[in-house]
């Protein structure tokens, strides 16, 4: 039941995670700059909308992470 409950977390952070990253905005090259990332880039800052983007991918990552040891740690 615990493992299912880990399992379930990891997940839902998973996919969290790369929803998140994928609203980030692009910085210089790479291929955010192929697909028109570059247009509003002179406009854009770090903004409050950025920052609090940021801690809360950061928060995705860390449940992200301890889940990982977590199932790790109990399938062993």
């Amino acid at each position: 039941m615990f493992t299912w409950a880990i399992v379930a977390i990891e997940a839902m952070s998973a996919v969290g995670l790369i929803f998140l990253v994928l609203l980030h905005s692009g910085r210089g090259g790479g291929i955010s700059d192929l697909m028109g990332g570059s247009i509003g880039a002179a406009a854009t800052g770090s903004t409050v909308v950025e920052r609090n983007l940021d801690r809360i991918t950061v928060s995705v990552a860390l449940v992200f992470t301890f889940a990982t040891l977590a199932l790790d740690l109990r399938l062993q």
